[in-house]
């Protein structure tokens, strides 16, 4: 295979991000938060609807 000037291998991805690492530390992620799938717990998600549940007025109906 030949590659072409500027051509970018695996191994050349491999190469520079090790040297980044060595000299800015491991200080990124590979994706950012907005990247992820929310993980949330049941548990949390709960609390979450009750103090909601909690700060409705009156005036909006029953809880």
């Amino acid at each position: 295979m030949s590659e072409t000037p500027g051509e970018k291998t695996p191994r050349d991805e491999v190469e520079r991000k090790r040297r980044l690492a060595e000299v800015f530390g491991d200080v990124l992620p590979d994706t950012t938060s907005d990247e992820r799938e929310q993980q949330s717990d049941a548990a949390d998600e709960s609390a979450r609807d009750s103090w909601y549940r909690d700060q409705v007025p009156p005036h909006h109906g029953e809880r």
